[in-house]
């Protein structure tokens, strides 16, 4: 994908001359799409990015979060230094990033140099990596290729997450015929650190050198960037399988390691990891954000192929790599810590005032301002349609039927197939274990549990963008709430198809501002991010998908289970949206519908709901969202326990509605004092020990089995073991 020519004209008008076949290959891909977010960044306004625990917002590698320390009053002084009653200043940092393209092309490689990725992403704001979440969709589940890339994704993930030691503990998956071609894999990464040993990716002082710390360099993922910033073609996965990285997840596991040591001994003034456009991108983005430039050797890159030139040096993707800032008297230090965990480490230049400049055979091959580069390119003004607004028409569809497809589907279904091959215990903090409605990981740093949730529900954002991503934003929030926590911050990872047909640009911007505006309602500042457009295939685009990860905080490190104890008295918290476009329910059963409403009072459900969970009464939660009620309650059912339960008809059932739980309890006096002025509560019926679900949907009887509900639901199991 070569500069195109108004590109090209407004670089040769800046430098005043053509630019060398090195320094257009850098503007390519450092100007694309994937890099420069030229067609999204104008919308990126939306977003309310501030609070008084915001450390770093977006622009970073990851953003820095404070967290509240546990009773304790907080302010955030002017150094960015938290200042409470405790004396804590822990940290934590917060990235997510997309590998679609990659993953497509390569299941197993593409998702795992994702996790690779992410995690250097959080290294290089000097934290230590502590969790992961990811977020993937693919095409429809009976298909073969879908179950192809879902198994190599699984796989990649598992295999890089759990070599280098550092939990998955939640995500998504969903099906949906969207995406056939081009599968997504979202990638969040946790970390911690705290004041004293936080870095950041500005270059502070001329003179510094720079040093490249990690893998030799090759020629895997070259162009990376400027591939994932264009349509997947029908030979993808054979024709673009050289801009595909390969990852080493020991190599990645020894350069954590070496990282903590230079951040523990304060040998890192800046940082940058090597991700999308390589060296090049890494290390002028980082004397760029400081208004700085660089004087750069290409020939001391450590290189792990002969002949390499001085662009494939620039541009090449290789993974587990980092570029340092470090003052000249830190240096050996830092190479003789590179060299205790076996890592490559090169003294590739430094610091300067003026133009970022390379060297390659003592010719000089880049000279341009830095900023320019990073930042100069300009930004699309795409045309983009209204997406259209579906009316009811709603099918007459057998209620049992209709129960039994919706539990049973694989969007539906027990995700255990895939978390249980992830590691999500590694490292003693995770608390609440995949498959609840959020983890909730032990920071023991700060006396504090932290809850973490990751997702988009594809059905929601094809059927209503703008109120789809609201009700992605709600529904995270809700899940944090379900185990007791506050949310804290919030990271998104903008997915889209081609921006350049109107109705895909539409949608796109419709799902930004409807997340943004509940993120905003939620007062969950979202600090950070990431974009990928050109989401299409031959198959033709995929739906907007605004995953959000959003991470809260608990008083403990526990909380009440999904599962019911069969001691209490059933009831639904919150309020229906009286509608069921974009569910699970008319996907399977046909017909139409609006979306559900949403509450106006978002952030007070949201509280209330985080208050029931934490009650001494409460036995369960669990909250109502994907499949409705339905999968609420038959995934509540125990062999031990069972409910019965009775409602007025499949609206009422089958409703998605998020911001809405069901909570078993023996105090429900105390639910309806929470909920008091916030959100109806209403009673459904009982737990019992009959570890069956007994269903009243107005004049239909429907019982399930726990076993019974069990084998429904383990379609993943079955299909893919």
């Amino acid at each position: 994908m070569p500069l195109a020519d108004s590109d090209r004209e407004l670089v040769v008008a800046e430098l005043g001359r053509d630019p060398t076949r090195a320094e257009a290959a850098l503007f390519e891909n450092l100007w694309s799409e994937h890099c420069a977010y030229r067609s999204s960044r104008p919308l990126l306004s939306a977003f309310d990015s501030e609070s008084d625990d915001v450390v770093v917002g977006p622009g970073d590698d990851a953003a820095v979060i404070a967290v509240p320390a546990a009773d304790a009053d907080r302010d955030v002084d002017e150094a960015g230094g938290v200042d409470d009653a405790n004396g804590s200043d822990v940290y934590i940092t917060l990235g997510i990033e997309s590998h679609n393209h990659p993953s497509y092309v390569d299941p197993f490689d593409g998702a795992a140099t994702g996790v690779g990725g992410i995690v250097r992403d959080t290294m290089s704001m000097g934290a230590y990596p502590v969790a992961l979440a990811d977020s993937l969709y693919f095409g429809d589940f009976d298909r073969e290729h879908s179950r192809y890339l879902l198994d190599g994704v699984v796989e990649g993930i598992s295999h890089y997450g759990n070599c280098i030691g550092v939990p998955t503990v939640a995500g998504s998956v969903a099906f949906h015929d969207g995406y056939e071609g081009n599968p997504l894999v979202n990638v969040a990464c946790v970390g911690v650190t705290d004041a004293d040993r936080m870095v950041t990716a500005v270059a502070e002082e001329p003179g510094n050198k720079l040093v490249l710390v990690g893998n030799a360099t090759g020629r895997d993922g070259l162009g990376g960037a400027s591939f994932a910033s264009e349509d997947l073609a029908e030979d993808a996965e054979t024709e673009d399988r050289p801009a595909v990285q390969v990852g080493d997840p020991y190599a990645e596991k020894r350069l954590i390691e070496c990282n903590e040591a230079l951040v523990d001994e304060s040998l890192v003034v800046s940082a940058r990891d090597l991700g999308a456009a390589g060296l090049g991108g890494a290390s002028s983005e980082l004397v760029a954000k400081g208004g700085l430039g660089a004087r750069i050797d290409l020939n001391r890159v450590h290189q792990r192929e002969p002949n390499m030139n001085a662009m494939e040096i620039l541009l090449a993707e290789s993974q587990e790599r980092m570029c340092y800032e470090v003052r000249p008297g830190d240096v050996a230090r830092v190479e003789a810590l590179a060299d205790r965990f076996d890592l490559g480490c090169s003294v590739i230049g430094e610091v300067s005032e003026g133009n970022y400049v390379c060297e390659f055979d003592g010719e000089t091959v880049v000279d341009v301002p830095a900023e320019y580069l990073a930042d100069g390119a300009p930004m699309n003004d795409l045309a983009r349609a209204e997406p259209e607004r579906a009316e009811r028409d709603l099918p007459d569809a057998d209620v049992e039927s209709a129960f039994e497809a919706v539990v049973g589907h694989p969007n539906t279904a027990s995700k255990r197939w895939v978390y249980r091959q992830y590691d999500h215990e590694v490292g003693a903090r995770t608390g609440v274990l995949p498959g609840d409605d959020a983890a909730v990981m032990a920071l023991r740093e700060a006396d504090t549990g932290l809850a973490l949730s990751a997702g988009a529900e594809p059905r929601w954002t094809d059927a209503a963008p703008y109120d789809g991503a609201r009700a992605v934003a709600l529904e995270n929030a809700a899940n944090l709430a379900a185990v007791g926590a506050t949310p804290l911050a919030a990271v998104d990872c903008l997915n889209g198809g081609n921006p350049e047909k109107p109705a895909v640009y539409g949608g796109f911007a419709a799902a930004v501002d409807g997340l943004a505006e509940m993120c905003g309602d939620l007062s969950v500042p979202v600090v950070g991010g990431n974009v990928s457009l050109y989401n299409d295939s031959p198959a033709g685009p995929i739906p907007p998908t605004p995953t959000l990860a959003m991470v809260g905080t608990s008083p403990t490190y526990d909380a009440p289970g999904t599962g019911l104890v069969g001691d209490g008295d059933l009831l639904l918290v919150g309020d229906a949206g009286g509608a069921l476009g974009g569910s699970e329910y008319l996907a399977q059963t046909g017909g139409t519908d609006g979306f559900p409403s949403l509450p106006e009072d978002a952030s007070d459900v949201v509280a209330a709901l985080a208050d029931v969970a934490g009650d001494d009464g409460t036995l369960a939660v669990h909250d109502v969202s994907h499949g409705g009620l339905a999968v609420t309650l038959a995934e509540m059912v125990t062999p031990d326990a069972g409910a019965d339960v009775a409602v007025d008809d499949a609206v009422a059932l089958f409703d998605e509605t998020p911001g809405r739980a069901v909570v078993e309890t023996t105090d429900p006096d105390a639910v309806a004092a929470a909920f008091d002025g916030v959100a109806s509560v209403e009673r459904l019926g009982t737990a019992t020990d009959s570890g069956a679900l007994s269903l009243t949907v107005g004049d239909e009887q429907l019982r399930y089995g726990a076993d019974d509900i069990a084998e429904r639901r383990a379609v993943l199991e079955r299909e893919l073991d």
